[in-house]
């Protein structure tokens, strides 16, 4: 397997490309080789800071600029990240291992996010609110919040920029990006087109070190006016207790542990491709991933049986542009890897038993943190597979009897994110759109789009990216009451 070299990439602060002031750097690696395939510039203290101060600065400047004015701003960016489109697809497949395929999406929704808020900020109404006395009339109206810090996860490296970026610029907020330190690449060269193109100095920030010398000087700073986070929800109950030195507004897009609900009913074909694209697409690094899924007996061996034949046949490899047929990658760490073998003997040594996987394949270069899309059945609820999230080609299948049963066990989880449902009975839809405790609910089929609200219930986080909700997070809002 062949990688590309991407050379070293620097900081983008205050409209410059720069060194960190320590002058240090970070190998990235990538997952499926174990080679370095770059180097970023690795930010402390003094660069967090120095980006807090330009972005203040940012936001003075951008705040006051029209809305037709930032809108030209946001699609002159779009425009630029299309045309480097190929470039930025091959970075993410080398940098955390997802499909060249796969990477469409990270570009769809960035350049989206580019396009679409600045159109629903155009279509939010004044609120008018009726005087009672007929003494007044009042209405809300909305301004920028201030500087945004975005914390973002490394299974979407720019997706995770497009739920970010779109709705705070388009609010009128400047923005500091922090991307995970294990998929930086494709972030940074962002900054390069943000810096090709002259973009407003200030506006945006983008940087990358450790947790101790960036996240938490930024996050314990007064300047931000928002804190946005996609990650873990430890992280996120870190972030939300550092950021206590003021009150700031806070966005979290956490963890996940969706139910996949098969009924007897269902379209059984329809359940099991979606159960095989939502399980082990993007090597099952997915928030949203289905991670428990319940099966009714009365076909739950007919579907276990073909769900491992599924599974076989996935074929795994080194996503690039060359290689169509990989559908799974590599998984993005070696730690992550470890994870699966013990949540695997956690969940074997517990009365479950291995279908199918399980194992590291031979044929697949010895430096990649390679893993077989593996399926287990007979899964407990005291098996970390059914309590934990899993972030990873990990599938628990249980069989289920009655409606109450399944839906008793669905919401036994601290997280309440995505959940699926496949059934034509529609008294049954009903109620479990009533009382399933996830902030999505999806029946019969998946959809996922810009405009759509994504957030969750639970420890799965605060607000949404996407839709017109997202912008809630950057906006505050004013009474103006005027006496007749």
């Amino acid at each position: 397997m062949k990688t590309e070299n991407f050379g070293y990439k620097k900081l983008y602060i205050d409209g410059q490309l720069v060194d960190s002031a320590s002058g240090e750097r970070e190998d990235v690696i990538c997952p499926a080789t174990g080679e370095v395939i770059a180097q970023v510039a690795k930010a402390g203290k003094e660069d967090a800071l120095r980006a807090l101060e330009s972005s203040q600065k940012g936001f003075n400047y951008w705040k006051n600029l029209s809305l037709d004015e930032r809108t030209t701003w946001m699609l002159k960016l779009r425009d630029a990240i299309l045309e480097k489109s190929h470039e930025l697809r091959t970075a993410m497949v080398h940098e955390m291992g997802k499909t060249y395929a796969g990477s469409l999406e990270d570009i769809e929704r960035l350049t989206e996010a580019l396009e679409w808020y600045p159109n629903a900020m155009k279509n939010l109404r004044e609120e008018q609110i009726p005087d009672y006395d007929n003494t007044h009339t009042h209405k809300m109206i909305a301004k920028p919040a201030g500087v945004v810090v975005a914390y973002l996860a490394w299974n979407f490296p720019l997706l995770n920029v497009g739920y970010k970026i779109g709705p705070a610029l388009a609010a009128g907020c400047s923005l500091i990006i922090k991307p995970s330190a294990l998929s930086p690449l494709s972030t940074y060269m962002v900054g390069e087109i943000l810096h090709s193109i002259n973009f407003p100095k200030g506006v945006v920030n983008i940087l990358a070190g450790s947790s101790r010398d960036v996240a938490t000087p930024m996050t314990t700073s007064k300047i931000p006016a928002v804190l946005t986070m996609i990650g873990s929800t430890q992280t996120g109950q870190k972030v939300i207790a550092d950021s206590t030195t003021s009150i700031k507004k806070l966005g979290m897009e956490l963890g996940g542990n969706a139910p996949f609900i098969v009924f007897e009913d269902a379209d059984f074909d329809t359940a099991l491709d979606l159960a095989i694209g939502l399980k082990f697409g993007n090597t099952g690094q997915i928030c949203v991933a289905a991670n428990r899924i319940f099966v009714h007996k009365n076909i739950y061996d007919k579907f276990l049986k073909a769900y491992v034949k599924r599974a076989s046949e996935i074929k795994i490899g080194f996503g690039i542009k060359e290689n169509e047929d990989v559908f799974m990658g590599p998984l993005a760490s070696r730690s992550a890897r470890d994870r699966m073998l013990e949540l695997i003997e956690d969940a074997v040594g517990k009365g479950a038993k291995l279908e199918y996987g399980g194992e590291i394949p031979a044929d697949l270069p010895e430096g990649g943190n390679w893993f077989q899309p593996t399926i287990l059945s007979g899964i407990t609820t005291d098996m970390k597979l059914f309590r934990e999230e899993t972030f990873g080609p990990v599938a628990g299948v249980m069989p289920f009897d009655t409606d109450d049963e399944v839906l008793e066990l669905a919401n036994d989880t601290e997280f309440g994110l995505a959940s699926y449902i496949f059934t034509n009975n529609h008294k049954r839809i009903e109620r479990f759109t009533e009382d399933l405790e996830f902030g999505e609910i999806q029946i019969n089929g998946v959809k996922y789009a810009i405009y759509l609200p994504h957030g969750g219930f639970k420890n799965s986080g605060i607000g949404h990216d996407c839709s017109h909700l997202a912008l809630e997070d950057y906006l505050v809002k004013k009474r103006v009451s005027t006496a007749l």
